[in-house]
């Protein structure tokens, strides 16, 4: 499937390829779950189970999603080999995932809580934020081709 919209052939066009489509898949599914994991040990009943799983599940989709951004090039963008600013959150997401267990081997609960909860706002909630841009596949994708709009 191309991106074009409105009728208008797009500045670029970028296909919905596999692997952008697990990439999409992963990231969407980390940025529906996450609230559940961060959930489920606030307030006054904590939830550890749900807590647990839904953060094994978060933490696997979160990899799955950073190791296929690693394969997925714009060489539209400004970029350095096909690698645009927006991969700089594959190291960011790498180091921070390692972290965050990191402090939980070292019972420290507070720094692991900080770590996952950075992690969520900003690879999933800013980084998810960018891919809406108009000039992003996504955001031609949903503000194009979806809405109408541009």
């Amino acid at each position: 499937m191309l991106a074009t919209f409105s009728g208008k052939t797009p500045a670029r066009t970028m296909q919905l390829t596999p692997l952008i489509a697990v990439h999409m898949s992963a990231a969407l599914g980390a940025l529906a779950i996450g609230p559940v994991a961060l959930w489920a040990r606030k307030g006054r009943t904590q939830r550890p189970m749900l807590h647990r799983a839904f953060g094994y599940a978060w933490v696997t989709l979160m990899l799955v999603t950073a190791c296929t951004a690693i394969f997925i090039r714009d060489f539209a963008l400004p970029n350095i080999a096909g690698y645009t600013p927006i991969h700089l959150l594959v190291p960011f997401t790498l180091v921070n995932l390692a972290r965050a267990f990191r402090y939980l081997l070292r019972k420290n609960i507070v720094g692991h809580r900080l770590t996952m909860q950075s992690l969520y706002w900003g690879a999933c909630v800013i980084a998810g934020a960018f891919t809406l841009l108009p000039s992003r596949f996504l955001g031609q994708l949903v503000w194009g081709q979806w809405l109408g709009w541009i």
